[in-house]
């Protein structure tokens, strides 16, 4: 057993190692770097300067900023798709998947929108993490539904990663309780319209869905394509 203050052979030898390199042990890390500086401060500080996974800090492990929806993916340099990783839980992660390990986002209001106020939630008929479901208030079948991030995002392309994941998780459980509760519903029509050009009237992203049932409209082939009169039949 080593005598007080002694270390061992292998501890004293990657004592050593890191002297002698210095900081190139972490080198690689700095080179390609695609979060600019100012970026990075901004993930950092959202991120409570701690890993959203195992709640390591600057202090225990270096902390990266990692993009949720890796760049190899398509995924952009904006801080709705970076989370703060420590090192060791970033190599885990790669770019194997889209994981956003970042705490719930919680409901933020912008002023005038009829989805961000406390009476909206109120009218909520199941929570999912950072999205919420309502019944239609103007339903074009029964049971018309809308999922709503509670964070205010303009259209469904303004959407995080996290806020897309839980809204079709919604969708899913939505969709199969309604068909539970209803046998005649025998399809849906899931969509979001982006933009006032596309028939947004409430600038709060919100997908539609929408149970279908044999002869609720003379000919429902097309789908989602009769937005546009005439182009439903192809």
């Amino acid at each position: 057993m080593p005598r007080p203050g002694s270390v061992s052979l292998t501890e004293q030898r990657l004592q050593e190692y890191l002297q002698r390199r210095g900081l190139a042990v972490w080198d690689y890390r700095l080179l390609d770097d695609p979060v600019p500086d100012s970026l990075r401060y901004l993930a950092l500080r959202t991120g409570g300067g701690r890993c959203a996974l195992c709640g390591a800090t600057k202090e225990t492990r270096p902390l990266d900023v990692d993009h949720i929806i890796p760049r190899s993916r398509g995924g952009k340099t904006e801080l709705a798709n970076l989370q703060v990783l420590c090192a060791k839980c970033n190599r885990s992660k790669g770019n194997k998947d889209q994981a956003d390990f970042r705490d719930p986002i919680v409901h933020t209001p912008a002023e005038g929108c009829p989805f961000c106020g406390p009476e909206i939630l109120a009218q909520a008929v199941q929570e999912h993490r950072s999205v919420f479901a309502i019944v239609d208030r103007y339903p074009v079948t029964p049971g018309h539904h809308l999922v709503i991030p509670k964070r205010h995002r303009v259209d469904y392309f303004t959407m995080t990663a996290q806020e897309r994941a839980d809204a079709d998780d919604l969708l899913r459980y939505l969709s199969g309780k309604l068909a539970d509760s209803d046998p005649a519903i025998a399809g849906f029509n899931v969509g979001a319209n982006a933009g006032s050009a596309a028939g947004q009237t409430v600038m709060h992203a919100h997908i539609h869905l929408i149970p279908r049932r044999p002869g609720d409209t003379p000919d429902p082939r097309g789908g989602v394509r009769a937005v546009i009169p005439g182009k439903a039949v192809y």
